[in-house]
């Protein structure tokens, strides 16, 4: 999981965060919230790579942090309001990581 706080009050902020998230969905990632992304690894080796792709593009402001979990973890999340996106509906597979 990827979860950021960007900047967004400059036209160059703006840029900057829109880049960020392109480049998110386009390494795979999909929204699971607003500033909020997941991507399935097969492997903790997988999730590191991802994380030094993550690493090279990342914008010069504003917090990002990472959190690995495994899909039997993120299977255990209980969502409180709303409903599953159908992205999360479609992962059913065994011993993948979610980074």
């Amino acid at each position: 999981m990827v979860l950021f706080d960007l900047p967004v009050t400059t036209k160059a902020e703006r840029k900057a965060a829109t880049q960020f998230r392109q480049f998110l969905l386009n390494d795979g990632y999909y929204m699971m919230q607003y500033s909020c992304y997941c991507r399935i690894c097969g492997s903790y080796e997988m999730a590191e790579k991802h994380e030094r792709r993550l690493q090279a593009n990342l914008p010069d402001k504003g917090s990002i942090r990472t959190l690995l979990v495994t899909e039997k973890q993120f299977m255990r999340m209980k969502i409180l309001v709303g409903n599953y996106a159908p992205n999360e509906r479609r992962m059913q597979s065994e011993q993948l990581v979610l980074f």
